[in-house]
């Protein structure tokens, strides 16, 4: 993929060097533990889940945490970073498709959609197309854990602008598709005790 296949500065900045350094950045076991804790909490919500989805997979690290929990299941992961897909690519646990969130499309459809930090990196003027896609493939689940805010915000990310966007992501995803309904919902602390995430949020969908 070429700069001159993005359509928005947010998806040129993940592809680069900043998206490279956020893997060296995000990387370790205790990542790996805590998201096992995270997803043990989700997952106890679901029943029959025997295919996943990550919009914004990076180098896997939630869907390993997942096959832990769902070893039997077929796992797949879109990732527009080409240092990180190749680090998914090699895990041979998951399909993995290099290209941006915004141009997957699929005839296929998953029990379990996932995205986590990622919407909030979103260009605000696409989220809709994005919605679009993660409402599309779905057949049963879909987790969106990000950060909330009640209303949309601009947040400064490591002195860049532009690049991070708080929200009620699954609120308007609720508004825009009346067959979706809130099954449940949660927040991790930073200071957990046990298995501290990033200050994150999780809201789980389900499609009648």
């Amino acid at each position: 993929m070429s700069r001159a296949d993005f359509k928005t500065e947010q998806e040129i900045f993940w592809a680069g060097n900043f998206g490279d350094r956020y893997i060296d950045r995000n990387r370790g076991s205790n990542k790996n533990i805590n998201n096992i804790g995270l997803f043990c909490d989700i997952l106890r919500h679901t029943e029959r889940i025997e295919s996943v989805i990550e919009f914004g997979a990076n180098i896997g690290s939630n869907l390993k945490a997942i096959k832990k929990i769902l070893p039997n299941a077929a796992f797949h992961g879109i990732e527009i970073n080409m240092k990180a897909y190749e680090i998914l690519k090699k895990w041979d646990g998951a399909r993995a498709y290099h290209q941006s969130i915004l141009d997957f499309k699929t005839k296929m459809k998953f029990d379990f959609i996932l995205t986590k930090g990622v919407l909030i990196h979103i260009n605000p003027d696409q989220l809709s197309k994005v919605y679009e896609s993660l409402y599309g493939a779905s057949k049963k689940y879909i987790c969106i854990i990000e950060y909330y805010n009640p209303k949309p915000v601009e947040v400064e990310y490591r002195s860049y602008r532009d690049k991070l966007f708080k929200r009620d992501f699954a609120g308007e995803m609720l508004d825009k598709y009346h067959d979706l309904n809130l099954v449940t919902y949660g927040f991790v602390y930073h200071r957990d005790l046990h298995f501290p995430q990033d200050d994150l949020t999780w809201f789980l969908l389900k499609k009648n």
